[in-house]
C-alpha cells in the first residue's frame, strides 16, 4: 500500500476525529459519547496501517474487514451526537460524508483482494 489514498484520507478523518472530540469535550463537556468517538473513528485509519503489514492476503482481509467495522460503529457515534443535539447537522453531514467515503473504499479494497485470492 505504498503511496495509499486510503491510508491518507483515514488519517486526514482520523485527525478531524480528534478535533471533533476535542471540543465536544471542550464546549459541550461530553466525555462518554466522544471517547466512543475517539476511538472508533481512529481505528479506521489505525487498522488500515497495521494492515500493511499483514501476513497474507487473507489476514489482509481481515485487518481491513474490521477498520470496516470500525468505521461502521463511527457512523453509529455520528448519529447519536447528531440526535442528541451535540454536533450540528452540518458537522456531523460533513463526518458522515468523509466515513461514506472511507466505507466505500474500504468496501472496494476487501472486494479487490478477495477476487485476487
Amino acid at each position: 500500500m505504498s503511496k495509499s489514498i486510503l491510508k491518507d484520507k483515514s488519517y486526514d478523518f482520523a485527525i478531524l476525529i480528534v478535533k471533533l472530540s476535542q471540543s465536544l469535550v471542550n464546549e459541550k463537556k461530553e466525555y462518554v459519547l466522544s471517547k466512543q468517538l475517539l476511538r472508533s473513528g481512529t481505528a479506521v485509519g489505525a487498522i488500515i496501517r497495521e494492515a500493511e503489514f499483514a501476513q497474507s492476503k487473507a489476514d489482509f482481509i481481515n485487518k481491513m474487514s474490521i477498520s470496516l467495522k470500525e468505521a461502521n460503529e463511527t457512523l453509529y457515534w455520528l448519529d447519536l451526537l447528531k440526535d442528541t443535539d451535540y454536533v450540528t447537522e452540518e458537522a456531523h453531514l460533513f463526518h458522515y460524508n468523509l466515513n461514506k467515503e472511507l466505507i466505500a473504499m474500504l468496501v472496494s479494497s476487501i472486494k479487490t483482494t478477495k477476487s485476487r485470492l
